[in-house]
């Protein structure tokens, strides 16, 4: 088993200027039905739960590659907890790590929105000693190393 990390702050002023310039297209592409219902236009839910999307695509080892932003759902439970639900390729990738455990924490300051998400997968999500190979030789043929 391998620890799946992943952290992310947003500035919650951008998130609003996006918001201003192409609300409907930023809500439709980004966010599920649910969370769009669930943070009621409150910007400051809707930037940590951006975050939250991109703490998970790290944890789930692939960033943005792959993804689209609304296979990975952040909605409370009934006390308020968020809970993440991940659909698509975001389903099929922890799968594939075999993700087990997910448990996220988000929160807002000032203009600032965090997530954190972290879990336990079988797999790990990144084949250590071939990235840092393809890497080396990367770093050799810049003529870094």
């Amino acid at each position: 088993m391998e620890m799946a990390v992943g952290i992310d702050v947003i500035v919650i002023s951008r998130v609003a200027k996006v918001l201003r310039r192409h609300p409907e297209r930023f809500l439709r592409r980004v966010f599920t039905p649910e969370e769009v219902a669930f943070c009621r236009g409150r910007v400051h839910e809707l930037a940590a739960r951006f975050a939250a999307k991109e703490a998970v695509m790290k944890a789930l080892g692939t960033g943005a590659r792959g993804l689209a932003w609304r296979e990975i759902e952040t909605l409370p439970n009934r006390r308020g907890k968020p809970l993440v639900y991940l659909h698509g390729d975001a389903k099929k990738r922890g799968e594939t790590i075999g993700l087990r455990g997910v448990d996220i924490s988000l929160t807002h300051e000032g203009d600032l929105a965090i997530a954190a998400v972290v879990g336990m997968a079988e797999a790990s999500p990144l084949d250590r000693d071939a990235h840092r190979t393809y890497l080396v030789d990367w770093l050799k043929e810049q003529g870094r190393l």
